[in-house]
């Protein structure tokens, strides 16, 4: 094993003692802690280097090694120097070894002295670590919440298996776990929005890695979240920011969080049958509790206790409405005012017909957006091939037509008289569809404005005698004399019993 290296102080203090204090290289060596020939060793270079005391004093450290043993180092070594460059290159390819790459080197120059392979393997390191910087993250309280899957999950009694999302606050460590029946975006918004809940702030940033359920273009530079994930952050009043592709060390708080769940909470259950995701859940609570009260190993506290000192007064409220999911779809309104939505129909405004609208769609209802502004809202209903219609959206003239209902009219006809109610009910029930037959009711119910409610009640009456509930025997009853009147289709008219219908001077 080689010798502890002498720091340059020290050897410093050696050369103070020898060439201003004039001691002898044993009481030198007594006083430092040093072997004598350690002292002579640096006594003799710093002589043949023409060095006294004062120049020593004031050169830096760097600069007195390099004046001490700086031909010694920058003679050139013996042995031929691998181009570690491409030793590093290599080994990033798939089954690649340093033992391989030794011998490729050994071969490759068998006229030159190479080094073994201990050694080889040993400078190889050396540069490795000249090329690795990491940086230390400093964590702002409140500012990122962590979010990842563990890779283990948890069987469950009918064969499938429970994912486990895992978050956690980048100033207190404090750390959340449940269960979800997948990885799909549905659910790892539900586990970001239950770890807010269960931390009782939102914070300023969410940190996942770039999973394609969440993340619409993983670009290193300008990664595009989905609209659901955007509506999502809108929601909270948060943003998603994604760590680079392939970089694991930008949440390599979670990283860690993963870790120890996978060893504090998943390992306890794996003798446990448990039915469910709620039943995991149930099962990761109690065990959770326990993580976040765990003492620190080399810090003072506990995730729980950074977390109440820390992140807890940082957060942002919680919103006062819990979050629903919403999926986001285009869709075009047709000409009848309304867009196709899983095959039905929801109204819009009739000026928007023909363009492009953005729908939000929840469990329970639509929302139709055009340019971010709502112009539509229904309640979801899966009836394919039926309409969902708010009458304010269609054009006044739709909206008259809507507004006569079979019911309407007869109790239109029934406010004249019970014939006429009875006359209208008969226009609507002899037809195919009851539509057919609203234009005769209207017809036949606005001749009360030429005729008046007496004598339009009066010929309604004569035609349910006749058997017959047409607009137009009803008005032929209304204007015709005795000298026009068929006697094959009225034989019944000619009786002083209708004179009522023309009136007094029906009859001379």
């Amino acid at each position: 094993m080689p010798a502890a290296r002498i720091p340059m102080r020290k050897i410093k203090d050696v050369l103070r003692l020898k060439l201003e204090a004039r001691l002898s290289h044993e009481r030198i060596a007594e006083a430092l802690g040093l072997s004598k020939g350690v002292v002579a060793k640096y006594a003799s270079l710093a002589a043949a280097a023409g060095l006294d005391w004062p120049t020593v004093q004031s050169l830096s450290e760097t600069a007195l090694e390099r004046h001490l043993v700086g031909g010694r180092s920058d003679r050139p070594s013996q042995y031929l120097l691998p181009d570690f460059g491409r030793v590093h290159q290599e080994l990033r390819r798939k089954g690649m070894t340093l033992m391989l790459l030794w011998q490729e080197y050994v071969e490759a120059h068998p006229e030159q002295s190479t080094w073994r392979y201990s050694q080889f393997c040993e400078n190889y390191r050396r540069y490795a670590l000249r090329l690795k910087r990491s940086m230390r993250q400093i964590h702002r309280a409140g500012e990122k919440m962590f979010v990842d899957f563990a890779g283990p999950t948890v069987e469950l009694a009918d064969g499938t298996r429970a994912h486990i999302f895992v978050a956690a606050l980048g100033a207190s460590s404090y750390t959340f776990a449940c269960a979800t029946p997948h990885e799909r975006m549905a659910d790892w918004l539900h586990g970001c929005a239950e770890a807010m809940r269960y931390f009782g702030g939102v914070p300023q940033l969410i940190v996942p890695d770039n999973p394609r359920a969440l993340i619409a273009n993983p670009n290193r530079y300008e990664p595009r979240a989905n609209d659901t994930v955007l509506d999502f952050a809108r929601h909270y009043g948060c943003s998603v920011l994604p760590a680079r592709p392939r970089l694991p060390q930008d949440k390599a708080k979670v990283e860690s969080a993963v870790q120890v769940v996978e060893r504090w909470i998943l390992m306890r259950l794996r003798h446990q049958r448990l039915d469910s995701v709620d039943d995991v859940n149930e099962a990761i609570e109690p065990l959770l509790a326990q993580l976040n009260a765990k003492p620190f190993q080399k810090l003072p506290g506990s995730r729980a206790n950074a977390f109440a000192e820390l992140d807890a007064p940082a957060l942002q409220a919680l919103p006062a409405q819990l979050w629903e999911y919403a999926s986001y779809k285009t869709v075009r309104v047709h000409i009848d005012q309304h867009v196709e939505i899983d095959g039905h129909r929801y109204s819009v405004p009739q000026a928007l017909v023909g363009q492009v609208l953005e729908a939000r769609l929840t469990t329970r209802g639509v929302e139709l957006l055009h340019r971010g502004q709502r112009v539509a809202a229904h309640a979801r209903n899966a009836h394919r091939g039926g309409f969902t219609t708010v009458v304010e959206h269609l054009p006044a003239a739709h909206r008259a037509h809507l507004q006569w209902t079979p019911e309407r009219l007869v109790h239109w006809g029934q406010s004249i008289g019970v014939a006429t109610g009875r006359t209208v009910q008969r226009l609507l029930e002899e037809q195919r569809h009851p539509e057919h037959g609203y234009r005769a009711c209207l017809g036949l119910l606005s001749l009360v404005r030429k005729y008046g409610k007496p004598r339009l009640e009066a010929a309604c009456l004569v035609a349910l005698e006749l058997g017959t509930a047409r607009y137009s025997h009803v008005r032929d009853i209304l204007a015709n004399g005795r000298d026009r009147v068929h006697a094959a289709d009225t034989p019944e008219w000619t009786s002083p019993q209708h004179a009522h219908v023309r009136g007094p001077s029906y009859y001379p």
